[in-house]
């Protein structure tokens, strides 16, 4: 270990001492400002974010889809705030699990933890799904032959292809930030070139009359009012958080970073600016270019919408069609890997401090990393993806709406934590009215608000790909008239199996929940109990 890194590691081992908190053993002062960013960049992944949420959020809302971006955004930039504050106080790589239950206790702490850790599991096995379909479709336009792009439909081909992305992306995490760091460079910047080109090349259609439908860019677009309904703008706002969302994994790195302190809350804030600037951009030139009709090329086409660059890359992009291929494919691939470095870090933090069996604290004596975490969320990905890969290709997509209910709850209760673990010095200055207090507590509320009325809408079959259980009527298209949605069995039911899990977890090692090794509290207690060791 260099001087730099172990100075980095003694300053942690100072700042977690609060409350019980300690270090676990990463690697210490590997991970800067950019670095950081650039893998939040990967995490949140532009080029498959947009090709997979963009369609349904036009569906939902039309050309008020940038309005709906900026309102989705708006939450997640407040709660920001307040991920940097509790970072700049606790640089815990439990992030969520670790600020909620010393703000709330260990039951809610523990499901904070769970909800991140269910919902990049969720969205792992939809980044291995996609991985694999844009794989198979360079293989047919390298070699101009349609018929590959259809071996993705084949199980018996799928699947193990979706298991090696996984357990590939794996490897690459087990090796540490260093190792997940180099590749996140190159294929960000892939993305970045193809995303730059589509946009430029997009208006340059509509400014030479070749556009399938132009479309005039109206201010009124970026009017939330004038959506209509409330139902409509939650819905909008629970897929376009599925856009945004993956930013904290810069935070998750807090233990790794050169400064704990300030990279991860600089980093994130430059991440989540960065994202908004490319999504209001491609949204504008999608719906520039393709305008919203349901025929043909057309946003509003449902056969578009499950994967939109797929079919407007080619028109828009011609020859170079290809490059966006590639650049979701490695979008899909690079988030894939770096989003294993949320969960794998905590569930090691769960480890480390009892609320999940000790094993999950393992750390690689060679690379510094997670080891049984980053192993359990690989393989809870393939397990979930396989499961209903085989089920229904229309489960796989209704994830990502699924998705967003966990991303509103965990960072939800994440942005309230800040409020009340500080509330001690929520007035002492301006600056802590609103970064301590305001911001963290209206981008709270808001999710939280979000969460509740995406999972009342999702009750309904029609919330999603229209698929239900318990249906026993159905329309001429397959849809479900009856039932309970599929959006809401896997969002809230999966938070209602961590709820299961708490218990058993609790019977079993009921340590962390009497308060032993987290101690409840706020900011300027005045013995803050002994790191563990």
């Amino acid at each position: 270990m260099t001087t730099s890194e172990t100075s980095a590691a003694t300053k942690l081992n100072e700042e977690l001492h609060g409350g019980g908190l300690s270090a676990k053993g990463l690697s210490a002062g590997k991970v800067g400002v950019l670095g950081a960013a650039v893998i939040g960049v990967s995490c949140i992944a532009p080029a498959y974010a947009v090709t997979s949420g963009l369609g349904p959020t036009i569906a939902e809302v039309g050309v008020y889809t940038p309005a709906i971006m900026l309102v989705g955004f708006i939450p997640m930039l407040l709660v920001v705030f307040g991920y940097r504050e509790l970072n700049t106080a606790m640089p815990d790589s439990g992030t969520s699990f670790t600020w909620a239950t010393r703000a709330f206790g260990p039951w809610i702490g523990w499901m904070g933890g769970w909800g991140l850790i269910a919902a990049t599991v969720l969205v792992l096995s939809n980044l291995a799904a996609v991985a694999v379909d844009f794989f198979f479709i360079m293989l047919a336009q390298i070699f101009q032959n349609p018929a590959l792009a259809d071996l993705t439909r084949v199980l018996w081909i799928n699947i193990p292809m979706t298991v090696i992305f996984t357990a590939l992306a794996a490897w690459i995490s087990y090796r540490g930030v260093e190792s997940t760091k180099k590749v996140q460079y190159v294929l960000v910047v892939v993305q970045l070139i193809a995303i730059v080109w589509f946009i430029i090349a997009a208006f340059v259609h509509v400014g030479n009359g070749t556009a399938f439908d132009a479309t005039p860019i109206e201010l009124s677009w970026f009017n939330p009012f004038e959506v209509g309904s409330l139902a409509a703008i939650s819905a909008g706002v629970s897929l376009s958080i599925f856009l945004f969302w993956g930013w904290d994994t810069v935070i998750t790195m807090n233990e790794e970073a050169k400064d704990p302190e300030k990279t991860p809350g600089r980093a994130s804030m430059l991440t989540i600016f960065v994202m908004v600037a490319i999504y209001v951009l491609m949204t504008l030139a999608v719906l520039a270019y393709a305008g919203i009709g349901e025929e043909g090329l057309g946003a509003g086409n449902p056969d578009n919408q499950e994967s939109i660059l797929a079919s407007l890359a080619e028109p828009i992009m011609g020859p170079f069609a290809l490059l966006m291929t590639v650049a979701v494919m490695f979008s899909s691939a690079a988030s894939l890997q770096s989003t294993m470095v949320s969960p794998s870090r905590t569930l090691l933090a769960m480890g480390h401090y009892g609320a999940l069996p000790k094993s999950y604290a393992s750390v690689s004596p060679r690379f510094k990393s997670p080891s049984v975490a980053t192993i359990a969320s690989a393989v809870a990905a393939i397990a979930f993806y396989i499961v209903l890969r085989l089920l229904s290709e229309n489960a796989l997509w209704d994830t990502i709406a699924a998705l967003g209910l966990m991303v509103c709850f965990y960072y939800g209760v994440t942005g309230l934590a800040c409020v009340w673990y500080f509330r001690r010095s929520l007035f002492a200055s301006t600056r802590n009215v609103f970064f301590r207090f305001l911001f963290p507590l209206l981008g709270g509320l808001a999710l939280l608000y979000f969460f509740f009325e995406t999972a009342r809408a999702s009750l309904s079959p029609s919330f999603g790909s229209g698929s239900a259980i318990f249906a026993t009527r159905y329309d001429a298209d397959g849809i479900a008239q009856d039932g309970i949605g599929l959006v809401f069995v896997l969002g809230v039911g999966v938070l209602l199996l961590g709820v299961v899990l708490m218990v058993v977890q609790y019977f079993r090692s009921p340590g962390f929940f009497r308060g032993e090794t987290i101690k409840t509290g706020a900011d300027g207690d005045a013995e803050p109990a002994p790191a563990l060791q």
